[in-house]
């Protein structure tokens, strides 16, 4: 049996970060990953799926080209085989440059399953192979939830199986209203696919603020994407030339692919944590104090496994805390998430995108009485001139008695670039009057962050002080 300081389950962003760092402390460190270093991210998430944004943007690029006198001499073709073909190689660098830093580092990388035999052993399912760890971390992330299941659930897509469709469909359904569903429904419609998406409630992106949801689903809606509002995919039946798609509500649909982006569960089933002595919380969730430490406490779990903040930086800055801490004597770092401001920027890359930090209008009156709304819809330099009727939308949420910004919320071009700018300013306790102090930048869409004065909304005018 092999000793180490630190062994690893999972290589994803927040395991590799761990390893990586906790051997720069001179802790000796191995890591198991059964599929591909790099996790969902870098494989079959965030990176994949933004070259593949990227890549419908172009289409609207070349629509608008001509009000800027350029004129295309031949009609733009596109290719999803060229595309994917590119995407892949990217991701497979990616790939080589993560297990390169952890070889470089001193980890010790084993290409296999791996499970907990006890609280202080793991073991490799397929070579057998079994260690003594001093630490244990679990960093296997989540996985696409498929349930319920359906009579032919086994026809659709996940959001992994999605990055290797050998062709584009042309017809497309997308069950569910989060994030995931949104970012591939507007990619692909943009791409050319005809897409409906399917989903029980009245609105997209749950949990966002409801001027966002409502803004964005609109402007979705009006570049083609179809919403069934109510209703979920009852059963998928395959047919000559494509699949017929059965709604609860008795509508049928015809299509090439369904996409099923019903949210993500934990990976935690199979790797022997109960029989550690870890307890597992909702959905397998492997529950975690503020440092990551579980029940039991040389185990720790970062990242998605987790479900606190199921985000890339989320889980990079929890494995670099956990080594800093553990194994680098700093017993002062705390995952910044978890703080009291619970400040954590997202975005959401549909197009237009959206970038949110902060408390929603509706989280703010939950907890404040005194609520300023500045809020402004209209319609940016680059797409006005074009004659396209695309619209920005540009919110803030404002505690009047302190004056303090309390959430930032965009949908528009570079939401997302705007809104890490604005994730400092709401870290450092930012006011609206700093940004009423700030000097805006001419011609932006970004200087209507400091150029709103007037409130649109005003709640608790009449509370008393």
């Amino acid at each position: 049996m092999r000793e180490v300081d630190l062994f690893v389950i999972g290589g994803g962003s927040g395991g590799v970060r761990a390893a990586r760092v906790a051997a720069e402390h001179g802790a000796r460190v191995a890591l198991a990953e059964e599929y591909r270093v790099g996790g969902t991210c870098v494989i079959r998430g965030c990176v994949p799926k933004k070259l593949m944004v990227l890549a419908s943007r172009y289409a609207q690029a070349f629509g608008e080209a001509p009000s800027y006198g350029w004129h295309l001499s031949v009609a733009p073709r596109f290719s999803w085989a060229d595309l994917m073909g590119r995407v892949r190689a990217e991701v497979t660098r990616l790939e080589a440059v993560y297990t390169a830093n952890l070889m470089a580092a001193g980890v010790a990388l084993h290409a296999e399953r791996a499970r907990l035999e006890d609280a202080n052993t793991v073991v490799l399912a397929r070579s057998g192979e079994r260690f003594r760890a001093r630490q244990i971390l679990v960093a296997t992330g989540a996985a696409p939830l498929m349930l319920p299941d359906i009579p032919g659930g086994e026809l659709a897509s996940s959001s992994n199986d999605l990055f290797d469709w050998p062709e584009q469909p042309r017809r497309v359904v997308v069950q569910g209203a989060g994030y995931i569903a949104l970012e591939f429904a507007s990619l692909l419609r943009r791409l050319g696919s005809d897409v409906v998406v399917v989903m029980r409630r009245d609105r997209v992106l749950r949990g966002f603020d409801d001027d966002v949801r409502a803004h964005l689903q609109a402007q979705l809606a009006a570049q083609g994407i179809r919403f069934l509002n109510g209703a979920a995919v009852a059963s998928i039946a395959e047919r000559r030339d494509g699949l017929t798609v059965m709604l609860d509500s008795g509508m049928v649909l015809d299509a090439n692919a369904v996409l099923r982006a019903l949210g993500r569960r934990p990976n935690t089933a199979g790797l022997g944590l109960e029989a550690a002595g870890v307890l597992l919380g909702a959905g397998g969730a492997v529950t975690v104090n503020s440092d990551g430490q579980t029940s039991v406490p040389h185990i720790h779990g970062v990242g998605d496994v987790t479900d606190r903040v199921q985000l890339t930086p989320a889980a990079i800055r929890e494995g670099q805390a956990y080594a800093d801490r553990v194994f680098g004597g700093r017993v002062s770092t705390r995952l910044s998430h978890l703080g009291p401001q619970g400040i954590v920027p997202s975005a959401v890359f549909t197009t237009p995108e959206v970038g949110s930090v902060g408390l929603t209008e509706a989280e703010a009156l939950a907890v404040h009485v005194d609520v300023d709304i500045y809020a402004s819809t209209f319609r940016p330099m680059k797409t006005a001139f074009a004659g396209s009727d695309e619209r920005t939308l540009m919110k803030l949420v404002v505690q009047r008695s302190s004056g303090r910004v309390l959430g930032c919320h965009i949908v528009g071009a570079d939401a997302a670039e705007m809104i890490q700018l604005l994730g400092l300013a709401l870290t450092q306790g930012a006011t609206k009057a700093d940004l009423d102090a700030t000097l805006a930048v001419h011609p932006t869409a970004a200087e209507e962050l400091v150029t709103m004065r007037t409130p649109t909304r005003r709640h608790g005018l009449f509370e008393p002080t």
